[in-house]
């Protein structure tokens, strides 16, 4: 083993697997340690191209973190080595400071697609973005539910009176089926009491009726080159205003308003039976 400066061992540790350990003259260590370096930056490539937007997007983060740790302990290694043939120690070791970089571009810019389709809540979530944007067409959104969207865009700014918001929930929750609805909602004046005993009054929403009706489906996600792991990814089937559904409940062939599965009192369309 070669006589370096551990400071600059360090920072070429930094720049890559094994460059600290070439520079120390351990030539085996340091070619392992690059070529494990390609193949680790592979897998979590691999990892995160089959699942960050799929129900195990945990996965192809956490591998992220243990190659990033991996990097900061061979840098480590690479100085304590270079330290223990007694040289100077030079300028402390805050060129470890530097991974803080690729750290946190990878917990930060894992987000902007990670766990996109992991659930019905995160598919929907970006679907009313989009919505509410505008650019549902450009969101690769099936063009069916495209289209009645912008129909149900267009009865609500018809809407007279007073001043309406849209709410989106979950109504059903299955293993790979969900359903949500988009309601016209309004807020009322309520009273209230703080503590049990200071009276005041708080905003309510309370929905006035359904506009959009949206399916969603989990598909199985397989890695790039094959491979189930038991990962889902969410998407939308359809969506559609519920005057024009013609659909009866589950399990039935009948036809009938969507809404009789979740109340049985629907016949005249309102909400009122889907308020919580």
């Amino acid at each position: 083993m070669t006589t370096a400066v551990p400071a600059r061992v360090l920072r070429r540790a930094v720049l890559g697997w094994g460059l600290g350990h070439l520079a120390l003259g351990m030539r085996a260590a340091g070619i392992g340690l690059l070529v494990t370096e390609v193949a680790a930056l592979g897998i979590v490539a691999w990892l995160t191209v089959g699942l960050a937007d799929t129900s195990l997007y945990l996965v192809p983060f956490l591998a992220g973190v243990a190659f990033l740790t991996a990097w900061a302990w061979q840098a480590v290694a690479a100085y304590r080595a270079a330290r223990a043939d007694g040289t100077a120690a030079g300028a402390p070791p805050l060129a470890l400071g530097w991974l803080a970089i690729p750290l946190l571009a990878w917990g930060a810019g894992f987000w902007l697609v990670g766990a996109g389709a992991a659930s019905p809540a995160a598919v929907l979530d970006r679907f009313v973005a989009d919505w509410d944007a505008g650019a549902l067409a450009a969101g690769g959104w099936p063009a069916p539910a495209v289209a009645q969207a912008r129909a149900a865009s267009d009865d609500l700014a018809r809407d007279a009176g007073r001043l309406r918001d849209l709410r989106v929930r979950i109504v059903e929750h299955g293993e790979d089926r969900a359903m949500a609805v988009a309601e016209a909602i309004h807020f009322e004046r309520r009273a209230s009491r703080f503590l049990g005993v200071f009276h005041g009054t708080e905003l309510v929403p309370v929905a006035d009726r359904q506009v959009l009706v949206i399916d969603l489906a989990a598909d199985p996600a397989t890695l790039p080159g094959g491979g189930d792991v038991g990962a889902v990814r969410w998407r939308i089937v359809r969506a559609v205003r519920p005057e024009t559904s013609g659909l009866g409940p589950r399990g039935s062939s009948a036809p009938g308003p969507r809404l009789a599965i979740w109340c049985g009192a629907a016949a005249d369309q309102t909400m009122r039976c889907l308020t919580s």
